[in-house]
């Protein structure tokens, strides 16, 4: 995808054991940042969305999708800045079995002027406790983006959950907070059938055994409980097909740990 926007120079803030989709590590696998904010990805605290939250049955588990939280531009905007960056076979710091992964993904470090309108937008929506922990007032600054391009897929698996991240104050080196952890995954599609992307539903598995299927909508995100729990959600990112890829951006929604 080609880009009129302008960036700035971008830099590896951190580097990590990456492994590939068919198995295999890759030892130096690069995390980004921007040198400084891109214009693109300084965003108004509502940008006139009403974002509104629907959730997700699955016989208990966790799920729930929030629709308009982002604007169509801000959406390119994200696909553009990362295809900056530049996807890659291997997923830095992240280990999966053979034929479970099979996309491309990018990882990098945005700033609160990204992800702290977006907080907003959606804070009232989250659920305020997990698990008996209290939500935290900041997204992890880390974004894992995955490509999904003709045949690929993500199998049956489910999230880990992380430390909260961010860059240091000279925008150098990747940081990790102390005191909190992630709880829910939020997947933010940044595309979807209008654009002409085929396939690629994600796919939630409920208590009973059944497939919930969640098509994607430019601008809306679907959030589940993750981590290694009896209560964390096995999903699937179903296979897309035709020229069209499909980008989401995963980000980590933190709670406060005891």
């Amino acid at each position: 995808m080609t880009s009129t926007l302008t960036w700035p120079t971008t830099r590896v803030v951190a580097t990590l054991p990456g492994s590939l989709p068919m198995g295999g590590v890759v030892p130096e696998t690069p995390i980004h940042a921007f040198t400084e904010t891109p214009a693109a990805l300084r965003w108004p605290d509502s940008a006139d969305l009403q974002a509104v939250r629907s959730d997700i049955d699955l016989g208990g588990l966790l799920a729930f999708a929030i629709d308009d939280l982002v604007t169509p531009q801000e959406a390119r905007a994200l696909i553009a800045a990362s295809e900056i960056f530049g996807f890659r076979e291997e997923a830095p710091g992240i280990s999966t079995p053979p034929g479970m992964r099979m996309n491309k993904t990018m990882h990098w470090l945005a700033d609160d002027a990204l992800l702290g309108p977006l907080m907003q937008r959606m804070a009232a929506l989250l659920p305020a406790h997990v698990d008996g922990l209290a939500l935290h007032g900041r997204l992890s600054h880390r974004i894992n983006m995955y490509r999904y391009d003709d045949n690929d897929i993500f199998n049956r698996h489910i999230d880990g959950d992380w430390p909260g991240y961010s860059l240091d104050a000279q925008r150098q080196h990747l940081v990790e907070w102390p005191g909190v952890r992630s709880a829910l995954t939020m997947i933010l599609y940044l595309n979807d059938s209008f654009d002409g992307v085929q396939g690629g539903h994600t796919r939630l598995l409920a208590k009973n055994g059944q497939w919930v299927d969640v098509v994607p909508r430019t601008g809306s995100a679907l959030f589940f409980r993750h981590g290694f729990t009896p209560d964390s959600v096995v999903h699937i990112g179903d296979r897309v097909k035709g020229p069209v890829p499909k980008y989401v951006a995963r980000i980590n929604v933190m709670y406060e740990l005891n």
